[in-house]
């Protein structure tokens, strides 16, 4: 049981609605990453896509735009406030709940991953991997960015690619793994962009 208060404990709400009430949030992007316009730009269909801690939810506004069925979930009411001002009337979801026992109405077919991980104690990390699993359907896939630092305190939290493996080979298959060229300062260099299909 930590003794600290909670707005200083990222594993609970208030350390993030601190943040997004001053204004302290170094991991918006305020766009769209170019390696998600990519593979947006090569799906045939529009799946429908989870958004876990999105922040201020650019990229669920830019993929609701390309008339993808989109649901951004966060923790953070002030995140979700935040996102609901800069949003304005748009065509997705946005709630405020839990990545780990959020319960939606049906799998997602995709679910869209930028800055979630590294915002998670890695004491959270066991159950990202089938969580993301339960969340997904059969065939479903997990892209997005994962951050890479061996830097022992975060947030950010960085991981390793072979911790990455360990978390998620059981639950899905990595089908693409490319550097990032247009990363935000706090993540610069130390990002790659993955495409990980669920194991059915």
């Amino acid at each position: 049981m930590s003794d600290k208060p909670d707005h200083q404990r990222p594993e609970h709400p208030d350390f993030w609605d601190k943040r997004f009430d001053e204004g302290t949030t170094p991991w918006n992007a305020g766009g769209v990453p170019q390696a998600l316009r990519d593979y947006v730009a090569k799906q045939e269909g529009r799946p429908s896509a989870l958004i876990p801690g999105c922040g201020h939810a650019w990229e669920g506004a830019w993929l609701a735009q390309q008339g993808w069925e989109v649901t951004a979930l966060d923790f953070s009411a002030a995140a979700i406030e935040a996102a609901r001002v800069l949003l304005g009337n748009w065509q997705g979801r946005l709630v405020c709940g839990d990545f780990f026992s959020f319960a939606p109405p049906a799998p997602y077919e995709l679910v869209y991953e930028r800055a979630f991980l590294c915002a998670l104690p890695r004491k959270l990390w066991e159950d990202y991997g089938r969580r993301m699993h339960e969340l997904l359907a059969p065939g479903g896939r997990l892209i997005g960015f994962f951050f890479f630092s061996d830097e022992p305190k975060g947030p950010p939290f960085g991981t390793t690619p072979e911790a990455l493996d360990t978390l998620l080979s059981p639950w899905f298959v990595r089908e693409d793994d490319c550097p990032v060229g247009d990363s935000i300062p706090v993540f610069a260099g130390r990002e790659r962009w993955q495409v990980w299909r669920r194991k059915d």
